[in-house]
């Protein structure tokens, strides 16, 4: 086994005692040259992990195919092991940190025999920013390597951060072998799942990941540390680690803001930071799609940094309809996972927008005749499987996305302006609304919610609380979360973004969307923009303040008045259900949820008798 002496002691204790317990036939530091990654793409080619793309329609890309049990993020084998329960919350699932220990040790030891155990060092955030974390990743998967070198800075601009003492945060990553299968060395894709456990020792700075090899299950720079883990330490800090995309907004005048936005699964989030803007002067360009690090700045407003590299993206549904910047983006150099492969080498999708050619393989490499659909909704009905799986991902730098913001990488992040709450809600919430005040802003995001959709867990339509878009990614009790979040507006220091809410997804009775979406999200954008101006006037409703229908800029778009009303309309025999069902979520989150969101929801009763 090779052996590598590291300036930083704490890491060589740490590799060596790693090394000792998963028995790797060799271990290699990754420095992200383009030689290593071409070096570890061609193994994986060889191996059969990979298959090359056309290079003329798709250079330096590749497509990868899952085993079929290891396909998705699984919230029910995450687990946060803090020293007691209660720091946990009822949001996540609690495990003793002894005990997790003495479960997972057995299986990590020998894990890695026959394998490369690779170090990763990365770095979240700009390089030279003094927000931005560290963390080393050892995994005995070359695709896991991969992934990461494209969505987070690793190799030496890492390494050169951690330098001889620095904190580190310890990620451990084994795909693990099946109880039941022997050596699986020469399998395409090594996994575990019957024994798969991803676990967050919070007060540690550790995680430990076993069993799975797929996405955030086994990438662990991101939500195991850029939420869970990064969460914790925001706490502690005094900055927020937030499950949010940012963008910026530049008005015909060249008058710039900056955007955070928080989105549950299947809202938009994606789409919404890389918007193409449908105004002619106003232009929307991009600074993160997923992760915002928030922190006060020395004048008292609140700066965000995208602690990320690259997308880690759903592909099924993204279009040159639905998000024209991130097609372009996953021109070259991408690595796909469990999407379809036409007979040209090309990737294909349910929802990209054109027909599966005859003789496409599906995500499971077998052959389709028929194409199960033409370029419908993903999450359409069909007799058939789809050729692509719901969770179909892509992997692509940040630097091919044409819509990325100058600002992107600045160490001290972009200056905030307001931040935004969406979900996916056919009643009630109405397109835009503009909280009162910082408390009532938390107590929308502590209530956030969405229906679900076909690719999301739970039955079709079921309205689901989501707080801020972290339910799967807070990684201590959420009220204590929530608290962080309100202590953080009592400071008279701080210059606050205003708060709103957001709804593209609004029907009427016959089931069709309201509001067109996509690039005319832009005229709410717009609305939004010129409010942390001071333009306009709101009308109050129970929800907050909503725009007067006049002011949305609606010229060229062709929506009927009547539409455009019950966009803006809070009507109140939906408020009846909806406060019921805020009162019974927050008391199903425990004894730490803050009494002011109480208060805030009775003032909502109050305003709701007032109608």
């Amino acid at each position: 086994m090779a052996s590598f002496e590291f300036s930083h002691k704490g890491l060589q204790a740490w590799v060596n005692e790693v090394a000792d317990l998963c028995r790797p036939e060799s271990v290699v530091v990754y420095g992200d040259s383009r030689e290593e990654y071409n070096f570890l793409c061609e193994q994986l080619v060889s191996a059969g992990t990979f298959k090359r793309l056309s290079s003329s329609l798709r250079p330096g890309s590749f497509i990868a195919n899952s085993d079929p049990a290891d396909t998705a993020r699984v919230e029910e084998k995450t687990f946060i092991c803090s020293q007691k329960a209660v720091d946990a919350g009822p949001t996540n699932n609690w495990i003793d940190p002894n005990v997790m220990k003495a479960r997972l040790e057995p299986l990590f030891r020998g894990s890695m025999r026959g394998r490369t155990m690779y170090v990763v060092p990365f770095l979240m955030g700009p390089e030279g920013s003094p927000f931005s974390r560290i963390g080393v990743e050892l995994t005995d998967s070359a695709y896991v390597v991969l992934n990461m070198s494209i969505i987070a800075r690793t190799g030496a601009q890492a390494m050169n951060a951690l330098g001889t003492d620095s904190d580190f945060v310890r990620c451990l990553h084994s795909c693990g072998r099946k109880a039941n299968s022997g050596d699986s060395g020469a399998q395409t894709w090594p996994c575990d799942p019957e024994r798969m456990a991803i676990a967050h020792f919070p007060e540690e700075r550790l995680v430990w990941s076993y069993g799975s090899g797929y996405g955030g299950n086994a990438l662990l720079n991101k939500k195991c540390f850029a939420l869970r883990v990064a969460s914790c330490i925001a706490r502690d800090e005094g900055w927020l680690a937030e499950h949010m995309m940012i963008l910026s907004i530049t008005n015909p005048q060249g008058r710039k803001k900056y955007f955070t936005g928080a989105f549950p699964s299947s809202c938009g989030k994606t789409n919404l930071a890389m918007l193409k803007s449908s105004f002619p002067g106003w232009e929307v360009k991009t600074v993160g799609d997923d992760i915002a690090w928030m922190h006060f700045g020395a004048d008292g407003r609140l700066y965000a940094i995208n602690p990320e590299a690259g997308f880690f993206g759903v592909a099924p549904n993204t279009s040159v309809k639905s998000n024209p910047n991130a097609m372009r983006a996953l021109a070259c150099n991408t690595i796909f996972t469990n999407c379809a492969l036409t007979p040209d080498g090309d990737v294909w999708w349910e929802g990209i927008g054109r027909e599966a050619p005859d003789g496409t393989l599906d995500w499971r490499e077998q052959r389709r005749s028929k194409p199960d659909r033409e370029c419908g909704d993903a999450a359409a009905s069909s007799a058939q499987a789809p050729l692509s799986h719901p969770n179909a991902r892509f992997t692509s730098p940040a630097a091919n996305c044409p819509s990325m913001d100058e600002e992107w990488e600045n160490p001290n992040g972009v200056p905030i302006s307001a931040i935004l709450f969406g979900g996916r809600r056919s009643t009630t919430i109405p397109l835009v609304c503009e909280a009162r005040n910082w408390t009532h802003g938390v107590f929308i995001g502590a209530n956030l919610s969405s229906e679900t959709t076909a690719a999301a867990a739970g039955q079709v339509g079921r309205l689901r609380r989501d707080p801020f878009a972290m339910f799967p990614f807070c990684g201590y009790n959420i009220g204590d979360y929530f608290s962080h979040w309100l202590s953080l507006g009592q400071n008279p220091a701080h210059v606050l973004p205003r708060i709103y809410q957001v709804n593209w997804f609004r029907k009427n009775p016959q089931g069709q969307y309201l509001w067109p979406g996509y690039s005319d999200n832009m005229r709410v954008l717009k609305w939004i923009f010129e409010r942390c101006d001071n333009e306009h006037k709101v009308v109050e409703t129970p929800l907050g303040g909503l725009p007067e229908k006049e002011a949305i800029d609606t010229k060229g778009l062709s929506i009927s008045a009547e539409n455009l009303g019950d966009l803006l309309t809070v009507r109140k025999e939906d408020l009846q259900t909806e406060i019921s069902s805020i009162r019974i979520h927050l008391q199903r989150l425990g004894g730490r949820v803050p009494a002011s969101l109480f208060r805030e929801l009775a003032t909502m009763e109050e305003k709701y008798s007032g109608l």
